[in-house]
């Protein structure tokens, strides 16, 4: 991998600092959504993959139709999941060079329905569970002097309240992954890891389809400036900006993928 503390100039071609060919990629929750969205355009980007999940059959389809890739069946709030899909990096692949922390789970319920071992677990789903994983990924690439990207997935609900609808598990989680995203890159940004979020707006997956069913939810996300949802591949340039040399000058920031939701 070059070196990319150099002040060297890195020529005039504006395409090869989005070039990932030959890094090793660690995608969670890659089973389904996003996740599998996800580690299909790193792998077609040229990443190796290590991809992460629950769903054991699902997650094989996924690693055998990728090249070079291996599937690490986990629930990532285990106390050794962290440690278990780090050696799997390097058991397969030598190393891991980017970390896409997807995985997650929502509930929606007014707060006062949702009683604190609920919200208990949705913390430990989408914010303990990447924070143990990114210090996991960390340490590897601080041990072996090299560079590396963390990308925790986050959300509009992390830098928003949700409106009508009620997820105050998933809001706070949220919320705390956008603010350990900072800290973290603050830590590390001397080490040669950079920590960025990526935060999507509306957008229909397999964890939200049944709400885009709902035309209550259809007259909230049309509500927003561009007035729909996201298309699934409007996220590939960011993500692929975030894991890219691309953004090699570019830590502890949320980038927002979200039709202007936020902006209003």
């Amino acid at each position: 991998m070059p070196d990319r503390t150099s002040d060297e100039h890195p020529g005039m071609d504006p395409r090869a600092g989005f070039d990932i060919a030959g890094r090793v990629a660690i995608v969670t929750g890659a089973s389904s959504g996003l996740g599998t969205r996800f580690a299909r355009v790193l792998a077609a980007a040229g990443a190796r993959l290590v991809v992460t999940a629950r769903r054991v059959e699902r997650l094989e389809d996924l690693a055998a139709e990728l090249p070079d890739a291996v599937a690490v069946a986990a629930d990532i709030t285990a106390e050794d999941a962290a440690d278990a899909i780090m050696a799997a990096a390097l058991n397969r692949h030598g190393r891991a060079d980017i970390l896409v922390n997807n995985a997650g789970m929502v509930n929606i319920a007014p707060a006062l329905d949702f009683d604190p071992d609920r919200f208990r677990r949705e913390i430990e789903v989408d914010l303990i569970a990447p924070y143990a994983l990114a210090r996991a990924f960390a340490a590897h690439v601080i041990g072996r002097s090299g560079a590396g990207s963390v990308v925790n997935i986050g959300s509009i609900m992390g830098t928003v309240a949700g409106g009508k609808l009620r997820m105050p598990g998933y809001a706070a989680a949220k919320g705390g992954l956008h603010s350990l995203t900072r800290e973290l890159a603050a830590q590390w940004a001397r080490k040669g890891v950079r920590v960025n979020a990526l935060a999507p707006g509306w957008f229909e997956t397999e964890m939200t389809g049944e709400s885009w069913n709902d035309n209550a939810f259809a007259a909230h996300v049309a509500s927003s400036p561009m007035g729909r949802g996201g298309r699934i591949h409007e996220l590939d340039g960011a993500l692929l900006f975030l894991c890219s040399d691309a953004s090699s000058f570019v830590t502890g920031q949320v980038l927002q993928v979200d039709g202007g939701w936020t902006i209003v």
